[in-house]
C-alpha cells in the first residue's frame, strides 16, 4: 500500500485509536486478513467469521510486524476501532485508489472472469506495473484489499468484479471507480439466485453505468457475440468498444481453429493492426477471452504485435483452471474443478474432445451449484454434450445432480459402459486408478462445493512413483 499514516487512516475510517503511542507511525506494508500474511508495516484487518474471530490474533500479529489493528473493538495492542471493518476497509481502498496515478480496469461476467483477468494482467504488465486480483478475490473484502496492495509505482490496476445480486457491482465501483470496464457475457452462473437472466445482465451492466463519459476518458469494452452484453452499450456515457468474432467488432478473430493439442490459433485484428497467434491455454473459449483482453491492452496503447507475443506467452495465473499435468505414463489430467456453470462446463468438454483426439477420454464431473430451477435441465444438457462429443466415458460424481448428468448422456444414446454415476470423489478416484491406462486424457470439472480437485491431485500423483510434469 501506498504509505500512510495511522492518524491519517483513522481519519479517512472514521476510527478512533487505541494504544497508539504514534499516530504518525507509518503503514508501509500490505493490509491482510489472515495473520499468516502478515509483514513488518502491515496493517492487519480484524474479521469476525464463522469459525475465527480475527481480534483473537491481534498481539500475535503485532509480533510479527503488524504497526496496528484495523479492528471493530479495543484489543489490547495498538488499533483503529471503527463500527464496521468492512466499511473502514472500502473507505481506505477509495482513498488510496484516488491518491494514486494508475488507470483502473474493471471486468465482470458470468464466465472466464478470472481467467480473463490474467490474460490481461500479463499484457498490461510487459507495458508497465501492474496490480491485478489473485485468483477470484472479487467480493467486497477481496476487491479493496487487492486494491490496496497497489503502490506509487502501479499504473495498471486490474480488478475482477463479482455479483451475486443487483446492487452488488454499483457498490464494488463506488469503492474502486474504473476507467475502463469489461462485460464479458452473461450466462446462467447463480440464476437461480437472480432468478433469470435479464436480471442478471441488469447486474452486470452497472459496471459500464460507473464509467466516466467518453470525453473524461471513460471506455466501456463489450462483447459483440452476447445481445445482452452489447445492448449495455446503451446504459453508458463512455466510448464503446466491441470485441468478438462478429465482423462489426473492433477488436475480433479470424480463421479460429485449435491445434492438435486442444489450443486456439487465430488472427488477432485490432483498430491499429492484425497479427497471428497461437495461445499456451487450452480450450476454444479462450479465443473470446483473448480478444476482451486485447481490447483493453489496445487501448491502453499496444500495438497487435505486441499485443499477440503477449497473448501467445501466457499462462494460467489461477490454481484449477483447465490446468494440465502429464503423467509420465502419459496420461494427461486436466484440472478445471475450481468451479462450474453450463457455459464453462460446455467450453471445457469441447475442449477435452479437441484434446482427445485419437485418445480415449473421461470426463469427471460434478454439481453445477446456484442454478435454481434450471439445475436438471441444465445438468441434463451437459450429459447429452458429452456424449455428443464422442467423449469416451463420463463419470458423474455425487448426489442428484449427478445423476440428472448421467441420466442426459443415457437419453443421448449412452446405454453401456459409456457413463457412470459414483457416490464422491474416493469412489471417482478408485475407479479411475483401476481403469485409466496411457495416453488416455481425464477432465475434472464442478462447482467448488463438491471439491473434485482432490480427484484432479490424487490421479496426477499416480504412476511413475509420483512424478509428474505440470504445465
Amino acid at each position: 500500500m501506498i504509505a500512510l499514516s495511522l492518524a491519517e487512516i483513522a481519519a479517512v475510517v472514521g476510527g478512533q485509536t487505541h494504544d497508539i503511542p504514534d499516530p504518525s507511525v507509518q503503514v508501509t506494508g500490505p493490509v491482510v486478513r489472515d495473520s499468516r500474511e502478515v509483514v513488518p508495516g502491515s496493517l492487519f484487518a480484524a474479521f469476525v467469521g464463522e469459525r475465527v474471530d480475527g481480534h483473537d490474533y491481534a498481539r500475535a500479529v503485532t509480533e510479527a510486524g503488524a504497526v496496528a489493528v484495523l479492528a471493530s473493538r479495543p484489543v489490547g495492542v495498538p488499533a483503529i476501532v471503527v463500527e464496521d471493518v468492512q466499511t473502514a476497509l472500502g473507505a481506505l481502498a477509495r482513498h488510496v485508489v484516488r491518491r494514486l496515478g494508475a488507470t483502473l480496469v474493471a471486468l465482470t461476467g458470468s464466465a472466464g472472469k478470472t481467467s480473463t483477468k490474467d490474460l490481461i494482467a500479463q499484457v498490461l504488465r510487459r507495458k508497465a506495473p501492474t496490480v491485478f486480483t489473485p485468483g477470484s478475490f472479487n467480493n467486497e473484502i477481496g476487491l479493496p484489499l487487492t486494491a490496496l496492495s497497489a503502490t506509487e509505482e502501479t499504473r495498471f490496476l486490474v480488478l475482477e468484479m463479482g455479483a451475486r445480486g443487483i446492487g452488488h457491482i454499483r457498490y464494488l465501483t463506488g469503492l474502486t471507480p474504473p476507467r475502463i470496464g469489461l462485460v464479458l457475457n452473461v450466462g446462467t452462473a447463480h440464476i437461480g439466485e437472480f432468478g433469470g437472466r435479464e436480471q442478471i445482465a441488469q447486474a452486470k451492466g452497472e459496471l459500464v453505468e460507473a464509467l466516466p463519459p467518453a470525453e473524461e476518458g471513460g471506455v466501456a469494452i463489450l462483447n459483440a457475440d452476447d445481445p445482452l452484453v452489447r445492448a449495455m452499450a446503451s446504459r453508458t456515457k463512455a466510448k464503446v468498444v466491441l470485441f468478438g468474432e462478429s465482423a462489426e467488432a473492433d477488436v475480433r478473430a479470424e480463421n479460429v481453429r485449435l491445434t492438435d493439442s486442444g489450443q486456439p490459433s487465430f488472427r488477432l485484428h485490432t483498430p491499429s493492426g492484425a497479427s497471428d497467434l497461437t495461445m499456451r491455454l487450452y480450450g476454444e473459449h479462450h479465443v473470446s477471452n483473448a480478444l476482451a483482453a486485447a481490447a483493453v491492452a489496445h487501448e491502453l496503447g499496444m500495438s497487435a504485435e505486441e499485443i499477440a507475443t503477449a497473448l501467445s506467452e501466457a499462462g494460467s495465473l489461477s490454481r484449477w483452471r483447465m490446468e494440465v499435468t502429464e503423467r509420465p505414463d502419459g496420461v494427461t489430467i486436466v484440472n478445471d474443478a475450481y468451479n462450474a456453470n453450463p457455459e464453462s462446463m460446455r467450453a471445457a468438454l469441447r475442449a477435452l474432445a479437441a484434446m482427445g483426439k485419437g485418445r480415449r477420454t473421461w470426463a469427471v464431473l460434478g454439481k453445477m451449484a446456484e442454478l435454481g430451477d434450471e439445475a436438471l435441465a441444465e445438468h441434463d444438457a451437459v450429459g447429452r454434450l458429452a456424449v455428443r462429443l464422442n467423449v469416451s466415458k463420463l463419470v458423474a460424481v455425487g448426489g442428484i445432480e449427478a445423476s440428472w448428468l448421467q441420466l442426459g448422456a443415457y437419453n443421448e444414446g449412452s446405454w453401456g459402459e459409456e457413463s457412470v454415476h459414483v457416490s464422491d470423489a474416493q469412489a471417482a478416484i478408485d475407479l479411475l486408478r483401476s481403469e485409466l491406462r496411457p495416453g488416455d486424457v481425464v477432465l475434472v470439472k464442478a462447482s467448488r462445493s463438491v471439491g473434485l480437485e482432490s480427484v484432479a491431485q490424487a490421479l496426477a500423483e499416480t504412476g511413475a512413483e509420483g512424478e509428474v510434469a505440470a504445465r
